[in-house]
């Protein structure tokens, strides 16, 4: 269990076709790679991620278009699908990438390296991170995109990982990946969305209650 006790310095990587990366100290969050809507962060399905804010001008300049317009776009035909020109699903550009497809290929590499970017800022801001945790639809059954990402900041965090163990890790099994020789553990922990999302609402409708909110 990884959440033994509190004292912990994790970084979470909730990836799926909405995505984000969580830094979390002593059981509380400190970032998260969302902005002020999802579209911030890392790219995602449709969603571009983090841009140069000019981008906005650009495209509506060059493609004749309105801001509406490039903001839709931005939402719904950029990220994973806009630059495979595949899918916003991971597992089409996969298939397309074990077939030697090189915008497949390019698709996963640039996912993986925005999020070890993301992983490389948080581990400085948590001043070394102690756990990694890949979770939700991609984190915990793309064993190709974790070994991408792990591959970017082993040698940064000193991670050391097994990666029969990563392959063999998806549809909902909870794995640690790494080996004793590892400076950081990284585990595959299944997401439960649907029951936080009640236990939050139990939560505030408690406090409502309580305060007469």
């Amino acid at each position: 269990n990884i959440y033994g006790h509190n004292k912990r310095k994790i970084i979470i990587c909730h990836l799926g076709n909405g995505a984000s990366i969580t830094a979390v100290k002593d059981g509380k969050s400190v970032a998260t790679s969302m902005g002020l809507t999802p579209l911030g962060g890392i790219m995602m399905g449709t969603r571009t991620g983090d841009l140069d804010p000019s981008i906005m001008y650009f495209v509506a300049k060059r493609e004749n278009k309105t801001i509406d317009e490039v903001y839709d776009i931005f939402n719904k035909e950029s990220g994973m699908l806009g630059v495979s020109q595949i899918s916003n699903d991971s597992r089409d550009i996969e298939a397309a990438a074990v077939k030697g497809d090189k915008q497949a290929l390019f698709t996963e590499q640039l996912y993986a390296r925005r999020i070890s970017d993301f992983i490389g800022q948080y581990h400085i801001r948590l001043g070394g991170a102690d756990t990694i945790v890949f979770t939700a639809g991609i984190g915990e059954n793309v064993s190709v995109i974790r070994k991408l990402i792990l591959e970017e900041i082993k040698d940064a965090m000193s991670v050391v990982y097994d990666n029969e163990i990563n392959k063999k890790t998806f549809g909902g099994k909870q794995t640690k990946i790494t080996t004793s020789e590892s400076k950081v553990d990284v585990w595959v922990i299944p997401t439960n969305e649907e029951l936080m999302i009640v236990r939050d609402t139990v939560r505030v409708l408690n406090l409502c209650e309580d305060e007469e909110c």
